[in-house]
Formats: structure tokens, sequence, C-alpha cells
């Protein structure tokens, strides 16, 4: 049996329960095993990113980096999940780059994470997100094109601005983790993040109101939190299952709303 999920802990709060299912939820055949090219047209044909309303006291935004590149085949795939895919295949599959943050950071230790951080004055949200992927995994400023951007949130906890932007690499990437940030770089397909037993939502109930929150339990580790909202939104555009209705980013309010 393969295992799923990390050993963090989590701090689910007594009350939580289960929420909805996933955006995709019922899909099946290529739509479940998407390459960078069927990222990058549905990014083309999405709405704009949904801005959340931006605070004057939000002098430091930050900003995350979701790099994406093919590999035309993905090892050890059928082994990961024989029931729920096909035998190892040919196709392009499109994968995404994460990181598994330091255990010794004082906020987020252990958690999954996309690369990135604030923002230092003068730089616009790209030249923010390369840089720090840069600075945690050695990835070169030169090499990401930007593709799209997703919506727009601010966290519970720290209530953090964060813009997420999405860019294209050539191919798989050599990187190199910075050891005073990052245990362990991630390479994971947007082919296992849709399998049906990956994803999860729950409620929580946090400071008086019920909010969704989000779980990928991927081979070794759980993507939860803001990571997890972030591709969830992803998903469902590039799946074709993103609800202009609904509120995949919980902490709101989105502006002009």
């Amino acid at each position: 049996m393969v295992s799923r999920g990390g050993p963090q802990e989590i701090p689910r709060p007594p009350s939580a329960r289960p929420g909805r299912p996933a955006p995709w939820a019922g899909l099946s055949g290529d739509l479940l095993n998407p390459s960078l090219a069927d990222v990058k047209e549905a990014l083309a044909g999405a709405a704009p990113a949904r801005p959340v309303e931006q605070r004057l006291d939000d002098t430091r935004a930050a900003a995350v980096l979701a790099a994406l590149y093919d590999e035309k085949r993905e090892e050890g795939r059928a082994a990961v999940a024989p029931l729920s895919v096909a035998p190892l295949s040919v196709a392009p599959l499109a994968h995404v780059v994460l990181t598994r943050r330091a255990q010794h950071l004082r906020s987020h230790r252990g958690e999954v994470s996309f690369p990135g951080g604030a923002q230092e004055p003068g730089e616009d949200f790209w030249t923010t997100a390369v840089r720090e992927a840069f600075e945690e995994v050695a990835l070169d400023p030169a090499v990401p094109t930007p593709i799209g951007e997703l919506d727009h949130l601010r966290t519970v906890t720290s209530q953090s601005f964060i813009v997420p932007l999405v860019a294209e690499l050539p191919g798989r990437p050599d990187l190199v983790a910075h050891p005073g940030e990052v245990e362990q770089i991630l390479h994971v397909s947007l082919a296992e993040l849709l399998l049906p037993e990956v994803f999860h939502e729950e409620i929580w109930t946090i400071g008086g109101q019920q909010r969704p929150i989000f779980f990928f339990d991927i081979v070794g580790d759980t993507i939860w939190g803001a990571t997890a909202a972030m591709l969830r939104n992803l998903l469902a555009i590039v799946t074709g299952t993103f609800d202009p209705r609904d509120r995949p980013t919980p902490w709101g309010p989105f502006a002009g709303e």
C-alpha cells in the first residue's frame, strides 16, 4: 500500500468536518493528465485573476512562483496509484516545483509551499517571485516565462497578502535547495494532484467563521492551507471546472465585492 501524506502535525480544530468534493471530481481520461500545453491554453482563456483588497498596511506583500514544466515520462507513476491511472505514458505531463520548508524555521516549518516570499521595495510581483525562487532553489531568474496569474489571497493566521504567478520552464530544472530555507525540493505532476484520493476539503471554524481548508495528500507529504488553495485554483482552471461563483481562496474579500 502506498503511503500518502507526511509526518507534519496539522492543527485541526475539534470542530473540523468534511467539506465539498474536488471541482474536478467525476472527470476522467486526458482531462486528468494535463500537459504544459493544456495548462497554457487554459490560463490564456481564463478570466483575470481576482484580486484581494490590498490594505495600506500591506507594506511587504508576497509573491510565489508556480513553475511548471513537461516531463515525457513520469517514472513510477503506475506504482503510485495502479488502480487510478494507466500504465506509464510517454505523453507529456505537466509538473510543478514545490518545496518542503526547513524544520528549523520559525513559521510553517516542514510545510509544502511554492518558492516565494516578501516583496522588496521597488519590485514588481514577478521580480519578487523569481528572486525568491533563485534564493530558495537556485532557479535561474532568466529561465521562467510568465504564463498566468492566480487569484490573490490573504492568509487567515498571518494575514499575509499573496500574489501567485504561474511560469513555464523549458524542461525539468536542475535545482539546489537552500539549506537555511528548504528541506527538500519536490517535483509533483498535476496528474498526481488530480487523482481522486489525493484532494479533500474540510470546514474549519476560525474566528467565529466557517472556512473551507484544502488538502492534497501526495506521496510522502500533505499540501494544505494557502498552497493547497492556490493549487486548487490552478487545477480547477486547467480542468475547466472553475466556478466564478466559488470562493476557492477563502480569505477575501475579493476586491470590488
